[in-house]
């Protein structure tokens, strides 16, 4: 069991990481600006995350999610997608994810395409 590790797409709301880092500062976020992914395609960013073993947040639900669930359809690694509507409230979803590291391991996760908050 390991432990759950996030990597955030390109225009990922950063409010939303530091809201998070507040609260629980041990969980580890990594940003696709960061790992020089910025402007790849969606395919590319999910890639990386698979080989890392990190679930994707993203503000993308028109393209990613399309490219996650050819990911499962082909049984290429996925370690989750967790999609964030662009307009929601930070704070139900800094709680989502501080609850989804609490209580659950990286593995569970694998395959998964969902929305926050839960």
């Amino acid at each position: 069991m390991s432990q759950l590790r996030f990597l955030t797409d390109e225009d990922f709301n950063e409010d939303i990481v530091e809201g998070v880092f507040r609260r629980e500062p041990a969980i580890e976020f990594l940003a696709v600006r960061d790992v020089d992914l910025r402007g790849r395609p969606d395919g590319d960013v999910l890639e990386y995350g698979a080989t890392h073993g990190l679930v994707l947040l993203s503000h993308d639900v028109n393209t990613m999610r399309g490219h996650a669930y050819e990911r499962v359809r082909s049984n290429r690694p996925m370690p989750g997608l967790f999609i964030v509507r662009q307009h929601i409230p930070v704070g139900p979803v800094i709680e989502s994810l501080i609850l989804l590291w609490s209580a659950s391991d990286a593995e569970e996760w694998e395959g998964h395409v969902g929305f926050l908050p839960l």
